[in-house]
């Protein structure tokens, strides 16, 4: 017979009321929500820099007849709109679940990270365009007003990039927004070389040069982000989580504990790992403490603070009765 929760299916809710579920749901989503905050707030202030001095990185391209400043103005209101995408999944990710998503929002700003990631491979592609255009149909660039602008970028991508990692490197969201102010960061610091040098000798191949050396590095973050978000999106399990280890862990430490299977591990977003799973015990085991202690143990070893646990328990075996036949 089965004792305790039924089944759940990834993306199903179970019972919070089942006995043994040991885990402070509330006390996890709060704190989520809260790191939430902060990340919205610095994803917010960095796309109103960049927004901001895309505008002024525009009309110095245009005074100046930098093709350099333009094309990083058009690189800039790419991530301008990224950015904002980004901060709209960390507002929808706090609308409280409903019936018809009844793990809330928290899964959109997974998306968004994985199109920013995608953003980042035609922003780098068509950085290698132009700069092909550039070595053919080299420009007259004044130089002086080229690197005033550079210097103004530097410092605004700058302040942007200490914005957003203060709030670390784990959400996928802040990590896609982080790359694409380090590809403005890159940008101007290859603006502000190239005006050197074409002040100080008037070599402009060194403008195309540079900027094929930053699509290289935008292209290697990039993977990154659509590798990690697209894994989470595809229900893969959660970094460090391995199947078996889990289950041999399981009946090693567990008492009452003879199988483990039917383990599914997925995410919701990097912070929120989910596992359901079938625990088969002894007769003579309880299935509440069994519950609790497998909880415990995901919780504790591999920072699992949802799962679904049924529990099986196996049939006793039969008693045999030995006696006399009566004469």
């Amino acid at each position: 017979m089965k004792t305790g929760e039924t089944g759940a299916a990834p993306g199903h809710p179970h019972d919070h009321g089942s006995p043994g579920h040991t885990h402070t749901a509330g006390h996890t989503h709060a704190a989520g929500h809260a790191h939430g905050t902060g990340n919205e707030r610095a994803v917010g202030i960095a796309a109103l820099l960049t927004g901001t001095f895309m505008l002024v990185e525009f009309i110095g391209g245009i005074v100046s007849g930098s093709l350099t400043l333009l094309a990083d103005a058009g690189h800039m209101l790419t991530d301008f709109v990224s950015l904002l995408l980004a901060w709209f999944a960390f507002r929808l990710a706090r609308r409280p679940a409903d019936w018809r998503r009844t793990y809330g929002y928290d899964r959109f700003a997974v998306l968004a990270a994985f199109v920013n990631g995608l953003s980042l491979f035609v922003i780098a592609i068509w950085i290698c365009v132009e700069a092909v255009e550039r070595f053919s149909q080299p420009v007259h660039v004044l130089g002086g007003l080229m690197l005033w602008v550079a210097l103004a970028g530097l410092a605004v991508n700058l302040l942007s990039f200490w914005v957003l990692s203060r709030q670390g490197g784990e959400n996928l969201n802040v990590r896609a927004a982080l790359l694409h102010v380090a590809g403005d960061l890159l940008g101007s610091a290859g603006a502000l070389v190239a005006a050197l040098v074409i002040i100080f000798t008037g070599w402009t191949p060194i403008d195309p040069l540079l900027s094929v050396l930053v699509s290289l590095l935008i292209l290697r973050a990039a993977w990154h982000v659509v590798k990690e978000s697209g894994h989470i999106l595809l229900e893969g399990a959660p970094r460090g989580f391995d199947r078996d280890k889990v289950a041999n862990l399981i009946v090693e430490q567990v008492p009452g504990v003879t199988a483990v299977s039917h383990i599914h591990a997925w995410s919701i977003t990097q912070e929120r790992p989910m596992v359901t799973m079938e625990v088969a015990i002894r007769p003579d085991a309880s299935a509440t403490a069994t519950k609790a202690a497998v909880k415990t143990l995901l919780r504790e070893t591999f920072a699992v603070e949802h799962a679904t646990v049924e529990i099986d328990t196996l049939p006793a075996p039969p008693i045999e009765v030995s006696g006399c036949e009566g004469s």
